[in-house]
């Protein structure tokens, strides 16, 4: 390995992805843009944090900073240790990176030949090479079609492409931003899988951003949302999902298909999923949640759960980036933004 440290995270317990007012102005007429606005993040080791924002907010410009692509206005970017700036041959081999909107590959190579190459470019012996793409290769169900061009393969395969070039070198750091745009659902699932089990089973630090959050629920542990370039909100997920549970209970049900005539109060609201029916109640007025369960006992209906109602995190999303939505409070008034001693 070129570097003893890859793999085996920061020293001193010095955070994974480190950011300090990372800060990006460009010029728009006679005037400024500023895309990233003092953005402080510290991402420990082995961690997969969800940066989420609307289109414009920053996250790519974020990444593209953090991979030293774009050069930041103010503020400091370290990787395990190394500063970006002054120790960029250390930093950059910390990280792979799938980058949204781009060639990640080159089209006219085989996967093979990109692999090697990518491989080669960060350093590694051709001979260290070849096993880890194979393995890559091979687990991602292009092993076969290795020689071919990646500009003859499907948009999925060449995502898969990208994805093995960026860990061919086994970094501990991954940046992917946008992984499964324009993937079908089979596709999708696999790279989601390959999420999990590199953040799971070989410890990979990942910063994710992606449209499709029920992805970003299920995999990342923290999630921080940033808009207009700022970051409004950075929490651990269940405590962001648990800041918005609603004032109502939800009950679950087997999937129903003639409705709950005179069993719910006004105001109920039924949602047909492809497992199980949920109902929400009104409120959470405990009688009103007695008369319905008796009500569904005496019809018949078995009863999957009764929980506290709480939005998924698309719907905890959408009210944190829609207008007038202020610092992004809870409804309740507390900050969403948690203290720094609590999320590193």
């Amino acid at each position: 390995m070129v570097d003893g440290r890859r793999g085996d995270g920061p020293p001193d317990g010095r955070p994974a992805i480190g950011l300090s007012g990372l800060t990006k102005r460009y010029r728009r007429g006679k005037g400024w843009l500023t895309a990233v606005n003092d953005v402080t993040l510290s991402v420990p080791p082995g961690q997969v944090i969800g940066l989420l924002g609307p289109n414009g907010a920053g996250k790519t410009t974020t990444i593209k900073m953090i991979a030293s692509l774009v050069l930041p206005t103010a503020g400091t970017i370290s990787l395990n240790g190394y500063d970006v700036g002054s120790q960029r041959p250390d930093a950059m081999r910390q990280i792979g990176a799938v980058l949204e909107g781009s060639r990640n590959v080159y089209w006219p190579l085989s996967a093979w030949q990109n692999l090697m190459y990518f491989g080669r470019l960060k350093g590694l012996r051709a001979a260290e090479i070849r096993p880890r793409a194979e393995r890559l290769l091979t687990d991602l169900g292009l092993w076969e079609r290795r020689n071919e061009t990646v500009g003859s393969y499907s948009r999925g395969m060449q995502q898969k492409v990208a994805i093995a070039a960026a860990l061919v070198t086994d970094p501990p750091i991954l940046l992917l931003d946008e992984p499964t745009i324009g993937l079908d659902v089979a596709a999708a699932r696999t790279v989601k899988d390959w999420i999990a089990h590199l953040a799971g089973d070989e410890g990979k630090t990942i910063l994710l951003t992606t449209h499709q959050l029920p992805i970003v629920q299920e995999l990342a542990s923290r999630i921080a949302v940033i808009r207009d370039g700022k970051i409004i909100a950075d929490l651990p997920t269940p405590e962001l999902l648990a800041r918005y549970a609603e004032d109502r209970f939800e009950v679950r049900v087997p999937i129903m298909h003639n409705g709950f005539p005179g069993l719910l109060p006004p105001g109920s609201r039924v949602e047909s999923g492809a497992e199980a029916t949920r109902i929400l109640l009104p409120d959470a007025d405990q009688a009103a949640l007695h008369k319905v369960l008796d009500g569904l006992r005496a019809a018949g209906i078995p009863l999957r759960s009764v929980s506290q109602a709480q939005p998924d995190l698309e719907e905890i999303f959408l009210q944190l980036i829609r207008p007038g939505s202020g610092d992004g409070r809870a409804a309740d008034g507390r900050a969403v933004i948690a203290d720094a001693e609590r999320v590193r």
